[in-house]
């Protein structure tokens, strides 16, 4: 046998797609040994009319010339909307190329990992999948929704002898532009926080052995709404309308103090109408980041790459339009990839390679749905996770 030769790294690929955007460029492009798909509002917004559909895609998928390559697979899609008390509509996609030997995932009953083979999908009642851990945020977290899909789905993996969790999460929206306005940070912000502290605090508990871990999907981060408008409007006046029944605002509408009055944002719940879109796309928003401030809180236990990419959130749904925003919200980082900090020290920073991680987003001129795709690739060091009992060594590409 020849000398000692160094473990060749895992190519791993996490992507985040709101309404079941698909990743088909992105594959070509990183060629990853593992992947991870993570999906929120699966079957789409209208999921009572759609989700009969939904079977035959997955179906398609897993079989597709795209996905030859990708002898393993893991489908865990929550289609069980008549459970009003469970209903998520998460759905998390793994798969894990052919040359990738020896991949584990964890029975969080039994408490053993067990060796992955074939391809197999889940779907309806997760809640008795033993594979993942699935809950839905409880209903007085955000009231004012009379019902809400949002919670999180969490499996467990070894691969290179590397143990991780992936957590597919949705949280709370905004629900009106009008009460985000009016605090900084919004109220919204603080419901927020509070579902995503609940995720962090469950996944380690003294239930399980702690190990790295990978958050990613829509976490609908918010601009600190009051900070930008009086940003953008820093030279204009407002204007405030409201119900000729009731005296409640209903509508905000900011002018230029000169240059004809002209409008420069008009503000209503469920309106957000900027005269100029550029200032979201320029330079990849670089300017807006400063109001990305709901991950501060969590600064000692969620890690993030650089954002180089413009706000993910809301473009328009017309196919004609890849490039748009709609008028709904002010447009946001909503969609991320974030890790603990012991993650970070599986992702293999190599001196000979340039470019190893990519932090980006997926379609920047096509139209995927209202979110872009956000995705996370690097390389993962073998045995970087060593250190983590109970986990077996595994051979990775060969």
């Amino acid at each position: 046998m020849a000398g000692k030769a160094a473990a060749p790294s895992t190519a791993v690929l996490l992507v985040t797609a709101n309404v079941g955007s698909l990743f088909d460029d992105v594959v070509h492009t990183h060629k990853p040994h593992f992947m991870a798909l993570h999906c929120q509002e699966f079957g789409g917004k209208n999921y009572e009319a759609s989700m009969s559909h939904v079977d035959k895609f997955v179906k398609e998928l897993l079989s597709s010339d795209a996905m030859k390559e990708y002898n393993r697979a893991r489908v865990y899609l929550d289609e069980n909307y008549r459970s009003q008390e469970h209903f998520t509509a998460l759905g998390s996609f793994y798969f894990l190329h052919e040359s990738l030997k020896n991949i584990y995932q964890f029975d969080f009953k039994a408490k053993k990992y067990k060796k992955v083979t074939g391809k197999e999908i889940y779907s309806d009642t997760l809640e008795s999948t033993p594979m993942l851990e699935k809950e839905k945020f409880p209903q007085d977290y955000f009231p004012e929704c009379k019902w809400s899909r949002k919670g999180f789905v969490r499996t467990r993996w070894s691969v290179a002898d590397c143990a991780f969790d992936l957590v597919n999460i949705h949280l709370f929206h905004d629900a009106s532009n009008l009460v985000a306005w009016e605090t900084s940070p919004s109220v919204y912000a603080g419901i927020r926080h509070k579902a995503l502290a609940y995720v962090l605090d469950r996944i380690i508990d003294q239930r399980f052995e702690k190990v790295a871990y990978f958050v990613f999907g829509d976490f609908n981060f918010r601009l600190d709404s009051k900070s930008v408008v009086e940003t953008l409007c820093t030279k204009a006046t407002m204007q405030t309308v409201r119900a000729a029944d009731t005296n409640e605002v209903v509508k905000l509408i900011f002018r230029e103090s000169d240059n004809d009055r002209k409008v420069m944002l008009q503000l209503e719940k469920k309106l957000f109408e900027y005269f100029n879109q550029e200032v979201f796309r320029d330079d990849n928003g670089t300017a807006l980041l400063e109001f990305d401030k709901e991950l501060c809180v969590f600064k000692d236990r969620l890690y993030e790459l650089d954002i180089s990419f413009p706000p993910s959130y809301p473009y328009s749904e017309d196919s004609s339009q890849g490039k748009q925003y709609m008028n709904t919200r002010c447009p946001a980082w909503c969609d991320r990839v974030l890790m603990s900090p012991s993650a970070k020290e599986l992702i293999l920073r190599s001196e000979s390679e340039d470019k190893v991680v990519t932090y980006d987003h997926i379609g920047p001129n096509v139209c995927m749905g209202d979110h872009k795709p956000v995705f996370l690739a690097f390389r993962m060091t073998p045995g970087a996770g060593k250190g983590h009992t109970h986990v077996p060594k595994c051979c990775v590409v060969q």
